[in-house]
């Protein structure tokens, strides 16, 4: 099966095609360019867009601009090609580039996404719990490293992949393929529109 995956929640957007289970190519960028970057991948492996025979889309906990953006491409191509989605976790496939890591996303606001128990959680980063000598991971483990290791925690060199929520992940953990509107996103919180309404 022939997959489309990419992630849009942090910074960082990243995307993969994956074909049966063999990545055969993938992008990062700063810039969320998935539309380009889907072309760019396809015309590497000479594939046309309809060959894509599934999409997996991250789901987050992240950015809501992000998340949006992600899903309304998912949702535009899976229409436009007639393929089935998946939605992943953005905390599970960091979690599955780092095994027995700890993933931690910067959520903005002094806060951080991280898994609780299993789920994902936001919370202010001086809650987040931590266990001395264990490894943590993400764009909030780079952010907050200072407050991490000082409680005994272990943060890779900010240079390391595994901070990356890398879309070959996704591909790996995607189950279930089934219509767009399935893959629904991870918010934890109102967006900063709605809370200035609200306030």
């Amino acid at each position: 099966m022939l997959v489309l995956a990419f992630d849009t929640a942090t910074d960082v957007a990243t995307s993969a095609l994956v074909q049966d289970g063999e990545v055969m190519g993938e992008r990062a960028s700063r810039a969320v360019r998935i539309l380009e970057d889907v072309d760019s991948l396809l015309a590497e492996a000479a594939l046309q867009r309809e060959a894509i025979e599934g999409i997996v889309v991250g789901t987050g906990p992240g950015s809501y601009t992000g998340l949006r953006m992600g899903l309304v491409t998912a949702r535009a191509l899976a229409i436009a090609l007639g393929a089935p989605v998946a939605g992943v976790s953005t905390l599970d496939a960091l979690a599955t580039g780092a095994p027995g890591a700890h993933p931690v996303i910067d959520a903005k606001r002094s806060e951080v996404f991280a898994l609780e128990e299993g789920s994902p959680a936001v919370m202010p980063a001086e809650n987040l719990p931590v266990k001395p000598g264990d490894v943590y991971v993400g764009d909030g483990a780079l952010r907050y490293r200072e407050l991490l290791e000082a409680r005994g925690a272990r943060v890779p060199p900010d240079d390391d992949p595994v901070h990356t929520p890398w879309a070959r992940h996704h591909a790996a953990l995607a189950d279930g393929f089934g219509s767009p509107e399935a893959a629904q996103p991870i918010y934890l919180r109102l967006p900063d529109a709605e809370r200035s309404l609200s306030g």
